[in-house]
């Protein structure tokens, strides 16, 4: 009985240790199939921030941030005809917070087969990751973003008015290292407005023609909406990375338009405004 007990303990002792290893084989990942003139593509619910395909047979690009396409070259489609074996690939696929490994075979076109011509990568093929310099992924900006624009406007003396239209800060939220603009601009006019730029400024309260002006431009990481014009209202909700200004100056947040009409408008926020943000 001893030689079956050690057997025994043994493939527990290698069970506990690919649990405890979180290690998985090519067996066990996801398989999808490959044929002649087909492209896959990968859809991930983050913006992608790194691929590898485990062979020079297969090439992938990423038209979008968040779209993975690969195909068979050719030259290695022709290749693997003349195989008896056709070897498979492991694509991996690393989003914001997890990685995701899918197994891909080349096969001749065969009813038998499903071939899938899109993927969704879903919760149960993903392993979660954590990146030092990620500290709320895509998803959780949509989210709270979404969050934010449900909530009704708080700020009732942040505004600003320009040729037919009208500005507004509805709310300022923060989370973690994050800021939430909530912001609404309404066109009076029966023109509908093209937006030609959006620009965040930190600059001066005051400018006059003698005062030089060094201005700090920011970026959102994260917009709600991509709208590129709109007839009425325009509400949206950008995400900055944390920041702080002095008192002496504002977030300086313009609108201009396409058309040589060049409509333009600018909201001004006091650090006071932005001190009074509320948190998620």
């Amino acid at each position: 009985m001893k030689p079956v007990i050690s057997i025994l303990f043994f493939l527990l002792s290698v069970c506990l240790t690919s649990a405890q290893t979180g290690a998985i084989s090519k067996e066990e990942l996801p398989r999808f199939y490959l044929s002649d003139g087909l492209s896959v593509h990968f859809v991930s619910p983050e913006p992608i921030q790194y691929v590898d395909i485990s062979t020079n047979d297969v090439v992938g690009d990423i038209p979008v941030e968040n779209v993975l396409r690969v195909k068979y070259l050719p030259d290695s489609v022709n290749q693997q005809h003349a195989k008896d074996h056709v070897p498979s690939t492991v694509i991996t696929i690393v989003g914001q917070s997890f990685m995701a490994q899918y197994d891909m075979i080349y096969t001749r076109t065969n009813p038998s087969y499903s071939l899938n011509t899109r993927i969704e990568i879903l919760p149960e093929h993903m392993k979660p990751l954590e990146f030092p310099g990620i500290t709320m992924t895509r998803q959780e900006m949509r989210a709270f973003s979404m969050q934010v624009i449900r909530e009704k406007r708080s700020y009732r003396n942040v505004a600003a008015k320009a040729m037919g239209m009208t500005a507004w800060l509805n709310n300022i939220f923060s989370s973690g290292d994050y800021v939430f603009v909530d912001v609404t601009f309404k066109n009076s006019t029966r023109i509908k407005y093209d937006i030609d730029l959006l620009r965040f400024r930190i600059q001066d309260k005051r400018i006059t023609k003698a005062t030089n002006v060094q201005d700090l431009e920011l970026k959102p990481v994260f917009a709600l909406y991509n709208n590129p014009s709109f007839q009425r209202r325009y509400r949206n909700v950008f995400v900055f990375r944390k920041f702080t200004y002095p008192g002496n100056k504002v977030l300086s947040i313009q609108m201009a338009e396409e058309q040589i009409s060049g409509r333009t408008i600018e909201l001004n926020i006091d650090y006071s405004d932005l001190l009074n943000a509320d948190t998620l």
